[in-house]
């Protein structure tokens, strides 16, 4: 049926608005604001992670795909890959840059720009990294978290005496590429002459050097092994925790991640609580505040996680006391 003068002029006008949809979902689009994640781990052990970074964007009212956008980049425990990922998020010309999985990346992340707003994550203070002026005001483009992993070797080296009292030798595996190394192994030096220890330090920055190191170690046959807070060994947890599982080795970690998939004990900050914490600051950044006014957040929530399962194979048998304080035991 043919159509009348008005009713065409109306169809054409009809066809010229459809057309125009694309144009305009393309434009919204565009306007959303980028956030680019930069992180020393690796996207397969790091799903639960990024779940609790939008949660923290969420409560903050951005939900990933309607009106915030990310973009994210894994080193995958290659340290030497994240400056030149910094640099190509930068380009990106992302509204906020998250900085996570260690010093490695805030520093990364920091030498790339001086005017993207960062949010980072550090296992040390981020002061005498020289990340930030001050804890209560960064200053700068940076803010972020503390998790505090790295002042905590002392405690789990005594955790690791209680379970294993008649160790003669700890092995201490220990990262020398990362920031405030020296202060780490002063401060599991201090503890170990504390109760008594004999230690001996194994070193290891990438995969090659972890093998030796491991062989090192099963070859020394110490009597337990602290495994020292560090983003590249969170990415080759399984292959320590097989190691060590298959020599009979008990072992201290820095987080849950850890016992949940087969090692013995983990003492540290919730490390997923330290992510929505990523979240949250992106947020109130992208509603408008500024990072040099948001002070540094440091974790106040610890956990301690025992597999019971790993112990018994190992031949252990957990103090009352330990399993007294234990915030999760995996049975």
């Amino acid at each position: 049926m043919a159509l009348g003068r008005t009713n065409r002029r109306a169809f054409i006008a009809g066809l010229g608005g459809a057309a125009a949809w694309p144009a305009v979902a393309r434009a919204q689009q565009s306007a959303m604001p980028v956030v680019g994640f930069l992180s020393s781990r690796s996207p397969e052990d790091s799903d639960y992670l990024v779940a609790a970074f939008r949660r923290g964007l969420a409560e903050q009212g951005y939900i990933e795909g309607q009106n915030v956008k990310a973009e994210y980049l894994w080193a995958r425990g290659q340290w030497d890959r994240l400056p030149t990922m910094a640099t190509e998020l930068v380009g990106r010309n992302v509204a906020v840059l998250v900085a996570a999985g260690g010093e490695p990346a805030v520093l990364a992340a920091k030498a790339a720009t001086t005017s993207i707003p960062i949010v980072f994550g550090t296992g040390a203070d981020p002061v005498k990294l020289g990340i930030v002026a001050s804890l209560s005001r960064p200053g700068g483009n940076a803010t972020g978290t503390v998790l505090m992993t790295t002042d905590l070797e002392d405690k789990r080296l005594g955790i690791l005496h209680e379970l294993v009292p008649n160790a003669k030798l700890v092995a201490v595996l220990v990262n020398p590429r990362r920031p405030l190394t020296e202060a780490t192994s002063s401060a599991v030096d201090a503890a170990a002459r504390k109760l008594g220890l004999q230690f001996e330090v194994f070193r290891a920055s990438n995969e090659p050097e972890l093998s030796a190191a491991l062989e090192a170690i099963v070859q020394r046959q110490p009597g337990a092994l602290l495994v020292t807070a560090d983003p590249f060994f969170d990415t080759q947890r399984m292959r320590i925790i097989s190691v060590t599982a298959e020599h009979r080795l008990p072992a201290v970690y820095q987080f849950r991640e850890y016992p949940i998939a087969g090692g013995l004990i983990s003492y540290g900050p919730s490390i997923a609580d330290g992510y929505r914490q990523f979240g949250l600051y992106t947020g109130r950044i992208l509603k408008g505040e500024k990072p040099a006014d948001l002070p540094i957040v440091r974790s106040i929530k610890f956990e301690l996680v025992i597999n019971l399962r790993t112990a018994k194979e190992l031949g252990l048998s957990i103090p009352p006391s330990v399993l007294a304080v234990a915030d999760e035991v995996i049975e």
